[in-house]
């Protein structure tokens, strides 16, 4: 039924319990699992600081690849051999082009991730995926 899970992943605890979902559902599924991570690039414009200092910068990213490391390294405990990758840009428009021209059959993704602030004014990334993915989305709570 699902050959390609795609994970949303932010390192929240909701993210953290997805990602246990999505690696019960490639075992169950034989199926091939990847963890995402975007860094929202807009929150470096929005944060007033002009320009934001480089260390600000790789400290966003360095964290998303240690996010994604330690998904993949959760997932191998775990019998899965996931692969993860850092995108950029808005959340949810990143995740469902990644999974669009990825060949994703299944979205998993956690209801609430790190970005309190936008989810009350632009509301969730995980409310965006359900209405716009072109594939089934499944939203775990914690």
């Amino acid at each position: 039924m699902f050959n390609h899970i795609l994970v949303a992943y932010d390192g929240s605890e909701h993210a953290k319990k997805a990602l246990e979902v999505g690696i019960d559902l490639a075992k169950k599924y034989n199926a091939k699992l990847e963890v995402v991570e975007v860094v929202d690039t807009a929150v470096f414009a929005g944060a007033g600081i002009a320009p934001v200092p480089a260390d600000v910068i790789d400290s966003v990213y360095n964290r998303a690849k240690a996010d994604i490391e330690e998904a993949k390294k959760i997932s191998k405990e775990k019998g899965i051999d996931a692969e993860g990758v850092t995108l950029e840009g808005e959340p949810a428009s990143a995740i469902l082009e990644y999974s669009s021209k990825n060949n994703i059959d299944l979205i998993v993704t956690g209801s609430r991730g790190l970005s309190a602030i936008k989810r009350i004014f632009l509301g969730s990334v995980s409310s965006r995926i359900v209405q716009e993915a072109k594939v089934p989305v499944l939203v775990i709570k914690k």
